[in-house]
């Protein structure tokens, strides 16, 4: 079994200390209350055996004792489940909250390696996991520890040869647990594996929903659902069936114990077994009430190792996640500002170090020019956008802004000169105040200008005004982008990215927002990636890739009279 990393589970259980406390000081209460009953009981019993008259004032006082230690039992057992899940909760929503604070530091290439439905199944279900099984530990787990010891220690003053009995076959209870629960690790990570593919598989329908009914592809989504979950439903029960076995085991092990503690219980209190001296019924009957909590926990925590081979599992996943390789930290390097100078010095780049991409690339953009960038599929249009941006670092040359290079300054101050508008839009399911300004406190009426300037405040008033919510669902591609669009008006920065921004709007709604990015783009650095190449040609510099190359530059005039690859590009000669 992959040990649980208890440490680093502590460190985030520590602030909330009090409850652990709280827990462990109920446990015991709770298990030294239920260890002094039987000793009462046996008690009441003897003084009916062999007694020709009851001494009923000693009975009601045991009676009274016994409903003090049985409403000091249940109380505590109650502020035990309190302070347990209350500790389980808060130290899961730390988890959590490191979690999604660990993911804005990730670098890009972790979420392009890592399916989103693996990531989002690792703060929600694994730490679900984690948190069930930190309940049960501290419900189940303490309180059965302390109740062993605590049964073991008065039988052992009650009738030693009892309880060398009940020690001697312990280890068949412990060997039984071990064996069963070394063999299911390994089938609960595979059923954690399968989920989160189940629920990677669920995020890529649901979100690609309109293209599998567009292309009739719903009986093959629903076929490939189905071997995905009967994966999981037979990896799943033949989980659960092993980790079964092991409470079943136990129980019949501990059986052999209370018959054995009752076989010679029974013997030495009618004197046939002499060592360990005789005992009386109600001694006997306080030993067999032993036996039974003594063999409680067993089952118990065997059913806590079951829930803690899948806590295993989902914290190891965990802090997998938490354990990757962040961005290099840049808190002490330059801040990035200026007119918008971009130097791109003999780039090499390349996502698969295999195979290369950007090679020797070298490009100067002085302030103030629309520079576009053309090229077929796969040429490396994104992959530049990626390193102007620092979504990826070079793995050569340098990309120098404003005369830094990005490598020696902020990130964040690097990407405030930057906005924004890529073909995929991004709603957040909020109002469409929040939506357009992403938090920041702007006044309505620079908002609704901003909106106007990019053709937004007819469908936003249609909606219903700002505050109303919208999502994804709720709006057109078009209107999704212009949304976009005016939300990197409202950020004004000093240079701007636009990654096919009008590729969702139709030529009516373009004409207008060319309006719009004329006044947006005026006076600051734009790259413009762009597919269709009549909406560049008044661009002040055209660069055309060609497999990580930078093939040719100019005007649109002055390539197309060239008649190169530009020209086939723009003739549709080549794809």
């Amino acid at each position: 079994m992959k040990k649980i990393p208890l440490k680093r589970i502590m460190k985030y259980m520590k602030p909330h200390m009090p409850y652990l406390v709280l827990s462990l000081v109920c446990s015991l209460i709770y298990a030294l209350s239920a260890l002094f009953v039987p000793v009462m009981v046996g008690e009441s019993i003897d003084l009916f055996i062999g007694k020709k008259q009851v001494d009923f004032n000693r009975l009601w006082s045991i009676l009274g004792v016994i409903s003090g230690l049985a409403a000091a039992a249940g109380i505590s057992q109650y502020v035990q489940g309190v302070s347990n899940n209350r500790l389980a909760f808060m130290t899961i929503m730390d988890i959590r909250n490191a979690v999604i604070d660990k993911l804005q530091k990730l670098p890009l290439a972790y979420f392009d390696a890592k399916p989103s439905g693996e990531i989002v199944n690792s703060v929600v279900a694994d730490a679900e996991s984690l948190s069930d099984g930190i309940v049960l530990a501290f419900t189940q787990f303490f309180t059965g520890i302390v109740t062993i010891a605590g049964t073991l220690v008065l039988m052992f003053v009650y009738n030693p040869l009892i309880a060398l009995i009940v020690v001697g076959l312990t280890p068949m209870s412990l060997f039984a647990a071990k064996y069963f629960s070394s063999r299911t690790h390994a089938k609960f990570a595979l059923q954690a594996k399968l989920r989160a593919d189940e629920t990677s598989f669920i995020e890529e329908t649901v979100y690609n929903n309109k293209t599998v009914k567009a292309y009739g592809r719903e009986r093959a989504m629903e076929e490939k659902f189905e071997i995905i979950d009967e994966n999981l439903r037979k990896t799943a029960l033949d989980a659960t069936f092993y980790s079964s076995l092991t409470n079943p085991v136990t129980r019949f092990i501990n059986a052999v114990v209370y018959a054995a503690v009752a076989l010679v219980g029974g013997l030495s209190a009618a004197g046939i077994i002499t060592f360990g001296g005789t005992i009386t019924a109600g001694v006997l009957t306080c030993l067999l009430n032993y036996a039974g909590q003594y063999a409680k926990p067993f089952n118990e925590i065997s059913g806590v190792i079951t829930e803690l081979q899948a806590s295993a599992v989902g914290a190891n996943r965990i802090f997998s996640l938490l354990d990757a390789e962040e961005e290099p930290s840049d808190k002490d390097g330059k801040i990035i500002s200026g007119p918008g100078n971009v130097e791109l010095d003999n780039v090499c780049f390349s996502y698969d170090k295999s195979r290369e991409l950007i090679k020797n690339l070298s490009l100067k953009v002085e302030p103030g020019k629309h520079v576009a960038i053309v090229g077929p599929t796969g040429c490396g249009k994104t992959t530049l956008i990626n390193l102007l941006m620092r979504f990826y670092d070079v793995d050569s040359g340098a990309v120098i802004i404003n005369g830094t290079d990005v490598k020696e300054g902020t990130r964040h101050s690097l990407r405030d000169n930057w906005g924004m508008v890529l073909q995929e839009s991004w709603i957040r399911k909020t109002s469409v105040r929040e939506n357009l300004t992403l938090g920041s406190d702007i006044d309505d009426n620079r908002i609704l200008e901003a909106a106007r300037l990019c053709k937004a405040d007819g469908f936003i008033a249609r909606l219903g005004g700002l505050d109303t919510e919208i999502s994804d669902d709720s709006l057109s591609q078009g209107e999704r982008q212009l949304l976009c669009i005016t939300r990197v008006m409202l950020s004004n920065p000093g240079m701007l990215i636009l990654d096919e921004a009008t590729s969702a709007v139709d030529v009516r709604t373009e004409v207008k927002v060319s309006g719009a990015f004329d006044l947006l783009m005026k006076g600051k650095t734009s790259f413009i990636v762009a597919h269709r190449l009549s909406t560049i040609r008044n661009a002040d510099m055209i660069i055309v890739m060609r497999d990580g190359n930078v093939v040719d530059k100019g005007t649109h005039k002055e390539l197309l009279g060239k008649g190169g690859f530009y020209s086939d590009l723009y003739y549709g000669l080549v794809e």
